[in-house]
């Protein structure tokens, strides 16, 4: 949807091979280079259109304007350790069950109200109960002694603690009691100029000087544009248009030819997820040979090649390299090999196939991605067929189970328990099916009971039962790339999953 502070708060890590829904505008996006590196205005491309102003509905990926109104309690750095937030101090429990913050004193919103523990308390409370995340927050207990101290809990052990609290965007108990998210009330370090502001095409910004952190943020004025095609996101970069943006592989060698800056971002797995292991919705699903054939008719190595130009590298499980479950040395556990799919299917009592629906989301480069899936699984009489999404719920609908086998490049992160938590667990917001399965059940347990060796070895042990279950076709880790020009500097992205330079990384 992931991210996402950002870490990716939905988890919703859209992919590299990003084309785009909607038209740019030309109003206060017009931003010269020259009046970027003046500090006066910097103008960020990005590749698809925000989903609106619920803050419990932002995916992470390349989401600019998100990160320029909202504040969170904490933030992650890019191995998602804490970072100071609203709270100016924070301590964990022993039992990582709950997470004690005071904060900054005379911090406000945009509408003028104080951001205090009581906003604290309301948005966490409303991220239990709303949005793509929820699962993450059930059961949680929010404690606002004072304005300025604030605790929250868990019902259990929570080894993520971090990374969940890093995610949450903050806003008003007003804002969230009514659900009025026409426009963005935050604490950020900009404010949204509505004036300048066309949905869909530009989002204008201006900064917040009365941000705790304004120092990090040199820019007087953002725009982020919505640009609607790889040619205009390039075309865009070389007339100075924008000042950076996210590029696919098929542009890189343009970029280069034209003086562009890149920096390569290596968070994406590209992968279909098939998270129907009982065979509820599709019965085929319920087979392990069935699940193992739909591995084996791809061909990782070509994906890695030409689906990606040379700029991906093929993968057989689904964690980022050096991760804690990431298995060293492991294996393609299903070679490409179609005779042997087919035996498989025919072994399965499926040799005729079934049909699959796979949801797209126009501009999420699923649609370049799917032709290829559709060929390959045709071998084995498997019919996919198209299901298009758009609209404010996109999302929330490409997560609510209707389609079982999900096809996106999921950010992969560098704490592998997260990927655990979003893709495996049952609760997990990509394991869409959200099917019960005792091994996993058992396993996490050891992970929040232990540390260390013990629990590394528990990540392994989840990886090693997921790719003998066929959880998931693993094909590519593709590279990501972010182009820009020679009069602003780009740090290296501290964005967790490595998807994309965070705007506090734009200097």
């Amino acid at each position: 949807m992931r991210s996402t502070r950002r870490r990716a708060l939905f988890a919703l890590s859209i992919p590299v091979l990003v084309a785009a829904v909607t038209l740019s505008g030309c109003t206060a996006g017009n931003t010269s280079s020259s009046a970027s590196a003046s500090k006066q205005a910097l103008t960020l491309g990005i590749t698809a259109d925000i989903t609106g102003w619920d803050p419990s509905n932002q995916p992470a990926y390349q989401n600019y304007p998100m990160m320029a109104v909202w504040d969170t309690l904490i933030q992650c750095d890019k191995l998602g350790k804490p970072l100071p937030g609203l709270a100016e101090s924070w301590k964990i429990s022993a039992d990582n069950r709950t997470i004690s913050a005071t904060l900054r004193s005379g911090q406000k919103f945009s509408d003028g109200t104080p951001a205090d523990s009581a906003a604290v308390k309301a948005t966490f409370e409303f991220s239990a109960a709303n949005g793509g995340g929820a699962a993450r927050y059930k059961g949680i207990k929010v404690d606002a002694p004072d304005s300025t101290h604030v605790s929250i809990t868990w019902p259990t052990a929570n080894p993520l603690i971090v990374l969940n609290t890093c995610n949450v965007p903050l806003t008003t108990p007003k804002v969230l009691a009514a659900k009025n998210f026409k426009a963005p009330v935050g604490s950020g370090p900009y404010v949204l100029d509505a004036s300048h502001t066309t949905q869909g095409s530009v989002y204008s910004f201006t900064k917040n000087d009365s941000y705790w952190d304004a120092k990090d943020y040199p820019y007087k004025k953002l725009a982020v544009k919505v640009l609607p095609s790889d040619t205009a996101v390039l075309s865009a970069l070389k007339t100075g248009q924008i000042d950076g943006s996210l590029i696919t592989t098929s542009t890189v060698s343009q970029a280069k030819s034209s003086g562009l800056k890149l920096q390569t971002l290596k968070g994406n797995t590209t992968r279909l997820l098939i998270t129907d292991h009982l065979g509820k919705t599709i019965p085929a699903l319920g087979s392990v040979d069935v699940r193992r054939a739909m591995n084996m008719v791809f061909d990782k190595d070509a994906v890695a090649d030409k689906l990606y130009l040379g700029n991906a590298k093929p993968a057989y499980q689904i964690f980022r390299p050096g991760s804690d479950a990431y298995i060293e040395g492991m294996k393609d556990a299903y070679p490409y090999d179609v005779a042997k799919a087919k035996q498989l299917m025919k072994d399965a009592g499926y040799e005729s196939g079934f049909t699959l629906t796979i949801p797209v989301i126009v501009g999420s480069g699923v649609d370049k991605l799917l032709p290829y899936v559709t060929q390959q699984l045709a071998l084995i009489n498997i019919k996919v067929e198209q299901q298009a999404l758009s609209g404010p719920n996109m999302y929330s609908e490409l997560l609510s189970g209707k389609f079982p086998v999900p096809l996106w490049p999921l950010g992969n992160y560098g704490e592998s328990l997260q990927d655990i938590y979003d893709y495996v667990l049952t609760d997990g917001i990509w394991n869409v099916s959200h099917q019960d399965d005792p091994t996993i059940d058992s396993l996490w347990k050891k992970i929040t009971s232990t540390s260390g060796d013990q629990r590394k070895q528990a990540e392994h042990d989840i990886n090693e039962y997921i790719t003998k279950q066929a959880w998931f076709v693993p094909m590519a880790y593709p590279d990501g790339f972010y182009a820009y020009n020679s009069k602003i500097t780009v740090q290296p992205a501290s964005d967790f999953a490595a998807l994309n330079p965070l705007l506090r990384d734009f200097k």
